[in-house]
């Protein structure tokens, strides 16, 4: 019998599946219950924009059309709203795609990334998969260590991923510090700035990473349709960079990587402006009210500005995970990012929050 895993290229052996959060219907089909809140997969609550499920269905009967591979129209919706030249723009499958794609092009072996310990788990599969190196700097309070991540770059070094804020932890850097860490980068290592919940934070010296890829030709920032925007299910992003590195994004890019009904959905999506602000609104009473109730159940958290909130228990966290599932509350266990003791809670409707914290209540209660 032929051992396929000999076969593979190296590096892919070691990876594991990248894991999402429990689906309803998986608990639903494992405890036979009913009425179950998800909260593990950082998904806003409130759903799409009542905008973009109407106007998708003037979509439908295109159905048969390959989609506009080049993505020229949302391209062009990006200049309107943001001010972006299309030519630094990629459009992805999600913004994972676009990350794959920057990895695709400039990872390999004898090169390395730089990650933070406790960053997005698809930086380092994206790494491995593609046989470089991967060199993991630890954390400051549970976030990235910009000085010593400018410390650790070497010649092998081509790709720093920087989530801003990151996943799952919340926390996040300013702009003065990200300023002076972009400065000390050599321009041929390239800076992977990953602002999927952007449109949550609103602390006053958040940096706009779109402004800065005007300053920094390395730097390379990435986006999704998929939190603040509700878009989840249709898996859209895009990338910002200089053209020279969009122009070689898109040279390794798959054909129609984005189908037709999200790149419709992104056009609407981005013109609602009233949605994403009643989700961030949300969200930002969401987190006080989460951050309140750890508070009172004697819980430290790491505080976040995302749309989640990673608490530890001070003890492995896997048997208060469980319990909340017979709990019917679904949140997200983050051992794979090395933080066994902490569960990742995503930020729901005021409703959803309120039952979380009951059945965490009545867990915590049972020992």
């Amino acid at each position: 019998m032929v051992d396929f895993y000999k076969l593979a290229r190296p590096g892919i052996t070691d990876l594991s599946p990248y894991q999402p959060g429990k689906p309803v219907e998986e608990l639903e089909r494992e405890l036979g219950i009913s009425d179950i809140v998800k909260l593990a997969s950082n998904e806003n609550p409130l759903g799409p924009s009542s905008k973009v499920t109407a106007g998708l269905a003037k979509q439908l009967e295109q159905l048969s059309r390959y989609p506009d591979g080049s993505g020229y129209l949302l391209k062009r919706k990006l200049q309107e709203k943001l001010g972006l030249d299309p030519s630094t723009v990629t459009i992805g499958n999600g913004s994972n795609d676009v990350l794959e794609l920057i990895a695709r092009v400039f990872l390999g072996p004898g090169l390395e990334s730089i990650v933070s310990q406790h960053s997005f788990v698809v930086y380092p599969l994206v790494t491995k998969a593609l046989g470089a190196e991967l060199n993991v700097i630890p954390a400051k309070d549970f976030g990235q260590d910009l000085a010593a991540t400018a410390k650790a770059i070497s010649d092998k070094t081509r790709i720093i991923f920087v989530a801003n804020p990151n996943n799952p932890t919340g926390t996040w850097v300013n702009e003065s510090s990200l300023r002076n860490f972009l400065a000390q980068v050599p321009g041929d290592v390239l800076v992977v700035l990953d602002e999927a919940y952007f449109e949550y934070v609103i602390e006053p010296d958040y940096p706009n990473g779109l402004a800065l890829v005007k300053d920094f030709d390395n730097l390379i920032v990435t986006r999704t349709f998929s939190k603040a925007y509700g878009l989840a299910g249709l898996r859209i992003g895009y990338a910002v960079s200089h053209p020279d590195i969009a122009d070689l994004m898109n040279r390794v890019r798959q054909p129609f990587n984005v189908n037709a009904m999200s790149l419709a959905a992104s056009l609407i999506a981005l013109d609602d402006d009233e949605h994403v602000n009643k989700s961030v609104q949300l969200n930002t009473e969401g987190l006080k009210f989460l951050n309140e109730a750890c508070g009172q159940l004697g819980l430290n958290y790491i505080p976040s500005v995302g749309n989640f909130l990673t608490i530890d228990f001070g003890r492995e966290a896997m048997p208060i995970y469980d319990a909340l599932l017979k709990e019917g509350v679904i949140v997200r266990p983050i051992g794979v990012y090395g933080m066994p003791n902490h569960l990742r809670v995503t930020v729901g409707t005021t409703n959803e929050n309120a039952r979380f914290v009951d059945a965490l209540q009545k867990v915590l209660d049972h020992g």
